[in-house]
């Protein structure tokens, strides 16, 4: 029944002509900054920190230029598509008239965008490997934010983490995403509450500034020697806003 449900939900996703769009766009973009890194050669780890691209360091700075578009434009539109849009169309209410738990169709709707923005971190992180092996100075060891030195093994795992925290991080938002669109009227609205919320977290608290700058704050993450970061602030935030989904969920009257 779930192995159903999830197969049904990927269909229903990638059918869906805003998938493809911004699917397409997104391929784009990683085309236009495999151009824009070969021909600059530098980038930032920050605003205040640039760096010379070479062939063990481009996978995380590749991903840099790329983060905010993930956050605050797929991300949230896939989401408000997925949790708002269906609702609002009624095809999720053609769903739930069959016998079908509310807590496994949220978690299958909730999985499914993970793999999305998963496949979208895979087809990033491979892109920007590619380049550094391609095209950029070949080196046997690089340095990162904090005066961090690694040959190339080291950098591989540095690139692993940067991608998992930034996958955790990116989860988080989803989350986050999928409350306000259950609760908005329409997926416009929805789409823009997302923002709205990733935005004002900053004015919040600066500890959630890992929402608007997700790459920096996991590049100044890494930096540190003994961060915390994922078990003190990122997974509880993720905890709790997968319970507010499930009391929210259950809530709703979808099929009223």
């Amino acid at each position: 029944m779930m192995t159903g449900l999830f197969i049904s939900e990927l269909e229903r996703t990638f059918k869906r002509k805003k998938t493809a769009a911004v699917l397409a766009v997104y391929a784009g973009l990683l085309a236009f900054i495999w151009f824009f890194f070969q021909r600059g050669g530098i980038s930032f780890f920050d605003a205040d920190h640039d760096v010379k691209i070479d062939s063990l360091n481009s996978a995380p700075l590749f991903l840099r230029e790329l983060s905010f578009v993930i956050t605050f434009i797929v991300i949230p539109m896939f989401v408000a598509d997925s949790f708002n849009g269906e609702y609002t169309s009624g095809a999720l209410r053609m769903v739930l008239i069959r016998p079908h738990h509310r807590v496994k169709l949220f978690f299958v709707k909730w999985a499914v965008q993970c793999l999305l923005v998963f496949i979208i971190l895979c087809s990033t992180w491979v892109v920007g490997t590619c380049l550094g092996k391609m095209v950029m100075p070949h080196v046997n060891e690089t340095t990162f934010l904090g005066g961090q030195t690694v040959g190339t093994v080291g950098a591989f795992l540095y690139s692993l983490k940067f991608y998992g925290i930034c996958f955790c991080i990116f989860i988080a938002v989803i989350s986050i995403g999928s409350i306000l669109s259950v609760l908005m009227p329409n997926s416009i609205l929805s789409y823009v509450a997302t923002i709205g919320a990733l935005i004002g977290s900053v004015y919040v608290s600066d500890k959630l500034s890992f929402f608007f700058s997700v790459t920096d704050s996991v590049f100044h993450e890494l930096s540190k020697p003994n961060s915390e970061f994922l078990v003190n602030l990122l997974f509880p935030i993720l905890l709790i806003s997968l319970i507010i989904n499930l009391f929210v969920w259950k809530k709703k009257e979808w099929v009223g």
